[in-house]
């Protein structure tokens, strides 16, 4: 682990992108993730505090708000050329799904990346 000090104080869009990819908000390195969804207590590179980040529903709402843009208009376009039910349905569930599951990690990290920047704000 490096000391905390020689970590600079990343910008707001700079740790929510590094929470996007997967990576620890403070230095960009370590993984954010121990499981699917589930955050690592410290980081393992530079130590930061990671565990008590709770995102709660912004993740998911995001998730449902951009698949649901992307689902439901495919789904009105393949309506107007015929398909039966069965085919849209066919097509679109696995398509929503792989969309949440690509999605909602990285809706959560950049959500956690958020919070923990917002935490790490001076107190006035």
């Amino acid at each position: 682990m490096i000391a905390a000090e020689t970590f600079a104080r990343p910008t707001t869009s700079t740790a929510m992108l590094r929470g996007f990819l997967g990576k620890c908000p403070r230095c960009g390195k370590g993984r954010l993730f121990r499981g699917v969804l589930k955050l690592v207590d410290r980081c393992g590179v530079c130590g930061a505090v990671l565990g008590d980040i709770r995102a709660d529903d912004l993740p998911a709402y995001l998730t449902v708000l951009v698949v649901g843009h992307i689902v439901v208009p495919a789904l009105l376009l393949v309506d107007s050329e015929e398909f039966s039910t069965a085919a849209e349905l066919a097509i679109a569930v696995p398509a929503a799904l792989a969309l949440i599951a690509l999605l909602l990690p990285r809706f959560k990290g950049a959500a956690a990346g958020l919070l923990w920047s917002l935490a790490q704000r001076p107190k006035s």
